[in-house]
């Protein structure tokens, strides 16, 4: 019996994803749990499994697709099995009468420098109405191109702007110089729309606010200098003992240690840290579950591992779930104070900036100190400013003074 092979939500918030490539082709053998493509979601690229046995029959969405969850992708079948009733199904494009969906949304044209620029010659258009943009429409008048010896690369074989790019303009003459746009139009990636949506489902309805927290950092500085001078590995990091800090704190804070639930307010006895990673296409947050019962070492450790995944897009999506609170540090890219987004439904956020050389009044005298700026988005609704100042008067006297904190 054949089985249907359709875009899985193989992340818990994904709505499309974009084929990247198959990995078995029309006419491979499959059985049940083979890999058959890699698909990119919100988060990751991820694997779509076979679901049955027999031969991929069809491929039914080229690489480079974007389609939504739930959109047949291939067929597995038989390899004499009819499956023509299958292909006719709404939604395939396939067969006489069927449902077409909304074209895939396909990857980024090759640039113009990697494009065929002579004249070509193009066989006539068939007979009936010749499909254009308005677009290609409006050129093809100003240039004097004969659209129907146009062959189109759009949806349906329609004539786009790319076309007329190398198009004949009249009887033997040159082709069309269409000017190029001074811009280049990507499309989103499926990290992008995410990051995208999150964004005005944090900034709009969440009701910020910021608290700022300046932190005397000598003491925390000696400290990482003691540990790493042991020689294990990994070396520990400022983000290192920031995430301890933070983890250390909220259990003391739980109230900040929340998330917003709508009519009600979820209190977490864990703590579960979501660690910003910048990624080529944005940002991503994986987790360290269980931070708050974590040595420092144990963190580090599994800060490398989550960092080094995240940016190779291979992190499952039980990895960049569930977090309670988040750390945001842009500190090595030299930046002194942000605010960041809070991540929803969480209830607050940490930015860290850079640890820097201040002038510091001490006893009558001027001295200079490494200090850090450390600034708290909180949601409203959940914490007050009382509360928030209160956890990060916690954060400041465990990072000044690092043996008030279980390493």
């Amino acid at each position: 019996m054949a089985t249907r092979v359709v875009m899985e939500a193989l992340s818990p918030t994904m709505e499309e994803g974009r084929l990247v490539k198959w990995l078995k082709q029309e006419g491979d053998a499959v059985d049940a749990g083979d890999v058959l493509a890699e698909v990119e979601t919100d988060k990751a690229v991820m694997e779509l499994p076979a679901r049955g046995d027999g031969v991929l029959r069809k491929v039914l969405v080229p690489a480079g697709s974007t389609v939504p969850v739930g959109q047949l992708v291939a067929v597995i079948a038989a390899a004499a099995e009819d499956i023509s009733a299958l292909l006719r199904e709404p939604g395939t494009g396939k067969g006489e009468g069927a449902a077409l969906p909304p074209p895939p949304k396909t990857a980024v044209p090759a640039p113009r420098s990697q494009q065929p620029s002579a004249a070509v010659a193009l066989p006539p258009a068939a007979a009936g109405r010749v499909r254009a943009s308005p677009l290609a429409r409006r050129i093809a008048r100003e240039h004097g191109v004969d659209l129907t010896v146009v062959r189109g690369s759009g949806p349906g074989g329609r004539i786009i702007k790319r076309d007329l790019e190398r198009a004949p303009a009249g009887p033997a003459a040159p082709a069309v110089a269409v000017p190029s746009a001074g811009y280049e139009d990507v499309p989103l990636t499926q990290i992008r729309k995410t990051i995208a949506r999150r964004l005005a489902e944090s900034l709009g309805p969440v009701p910020h606010f910021f608290l700022t927290v300046e932190i005397d950092m000598e003491r925390a500085w000696d400290a990482r200098e003691a540990l790493n001078a042991l020689g294990e590995e990994p070396q520990i990091t400022f983000n290192d003992i920031i995430v301890k800090v933070v983890a250390q704190a909220l259990q003391q804070h739980r109230e900040c240690n929340a998330w917003w639930q709508g009519d009600f307010i979820r209190y977490f006895r864990d703590v579960h840290i979501g660690m910003a990673v910048a990624v080529d296409q944005g940002l991503i947050t994986p987790v360290i579950r269980h931070a708050n019962h974590k040595s420092l070492r144990q963190i580090a450790l599994e800060t490398r591992d989550l960092s080094q995944r995240a940016r190779q897009r291979r992190l499952t999506p039980g990895e960049y779930t569930g977090g309670t609170f988040s750390v945001s540090n842009l500190g090595m890219l030299g930046i002194q104070q942000f605010t960041a987004v809070i991540n929803p439904p969480e209830a607050g956020i940490v930015a860290v900036g850079a640890i820097t050389p201040q002038p510091v009044a001490d006893h009558g005298t001027v001295t200079i100190r490494r200090r850090m700026r450390l600034t708290m988005s909180c949601d409203h609704r959940v914490i007050d400013g009382a509360t928030g100042a209160k956890f990060l008067q916690t954060v400041q006297r465990m990072l000044e003074n690092p043996l008030a904190m279980a390493w």
